[in-house]
């Protein structure tokens, strides 16, 4: 067994996108725990919760999943013959059916048992209502990261992999690793989710313009086949205005320092590739562009968390 190739299988560079919803969802969780804390109490540092590197832990184990069976189901489904960017490992015989599919179940039962303990953590004996409740969605996610390519009804080729990926990296993310530390929800804490989930989203429609006529020549109907290059362009567009827009009407209902604002420098590279998008003549071009865009939600997310916890 080749452990190189399980390594490229996992497709490391997907996951600081994938802890983005973490991120910002664990800081604004403990900013309202510090918030409703004495003024001697000692305050909550994120980074040292257990609740965060255990959510940290079950995504990355959910996104090496997603990885794993897409790396799986696309050669299934012979969509991976010609495929731009990086080589799926069981297209290419470095790894056999037999071998990844062995891989997605030894994921599947070490990041449940990650996931269990994260619940366990979070809500104790006391709180079965909502250790059930987040049981269930762990088994959505691994369900969800398993059918985006795998099975006859694979929705990753019907064009709902947009809506997945909306749902599941920004407002579970963000909402549910909020809910884990203040075991409460309110409205506002879903526009950051929604940042977060626009910005993963053009990630995808990126990969899905970059692969476009591949994915057609092989029935795998992404929202970019069904829109077209034109229009799919636009609803790339559409994506990261939308995110910058939630974010800022998160920070205007709780403004209190220009630092909140320093989520900004992170848009400097969206708002370029906006233009790279528009400019586009050749798909295979855009590779280069899905690394940026994806280090950039990592990157805002990290600010967006600084800057509205520590100033």
């Amino acid at each position: 067994m080749d452990v190189k190739s399980f390594i490229k299988a996992a497709r490391l560079r997907t996951l600081p996108l994938s802890i983005s919803g973490i991120i910002v969802g664990s800081y604004l969780g403990v900013e309202y725990l510090n918030s409703i804390l004495t003024t001697n109490s000692i305050k909550i540092v994120v980074w040292l919760t257990p609740i965060f590197w255990l959510a940290i832990l079950t995504t990355i184990g959910f996104q090496v999943l997603s990885n794993f069976a897409n790396d799986y189901g696309d050669f299934v489904k012979g969509s991976d013959k010609n495929r731009t960017g990086e080589a799926r490992m069981v297209s290419s015989g470095k790894i056999t059916p037999k071998q990844m599919k062995m891989a997605m179940i030894i994921t599947t039962i070490i990041t449940l048992i990650i996931a269990l303990l994260l619940i366990y953590v979070s809500f104790g004996k006391d709180n079965f209502g909502y250790s059930i409740l987040f049981f269930v969605l762990g088994i959505a996610s691994i369900t969800a990261a398993i059918k985006y390519t795998v099975g006859n009804a694979a929705y990753g080729y019907s064009g709902f992999g947009d809506v997945f990926v909306f749902l599941f990296f920004g407002l579970v993310s963000v909402v549910g690793s909020y809910f884990l530390y203040t075991k409460s929800i309110n409205f506002e804490i879903f526009l950051p989710a929604i940042s977060i989930g626009l910005l993963s989203t053009a990630v995808l429609n990126l990969n899905n313009l970059r692969d476009r006529e591949e994915d057609q020549k092989n029935n795998k109907n992404t929202l970019v086949v069904k829109l077209g290059t034109d229009n799919a362009k636009k609803y790339h567009y559409s994506l990261i205005i939308g995110a910058l827009i939630t974010a800022l009407i998160y920070v205007f209902l709780n403004y209190e320092s220009p630092y909140q604002l320093i989520f900004l420098v992170a848009f400097i590279p969206l708002i370029k590739n906006i233009k790279t998008v528009a400019e586009n003549k050749i798909p295979a071009a855009l590779d280069s562009e899905l690394k940026k865009v994806a280090l950039s939600t990592f990157l805002f997310a990290i600010l967006f968390g600084i800057g509205n916890t520590f100033f």
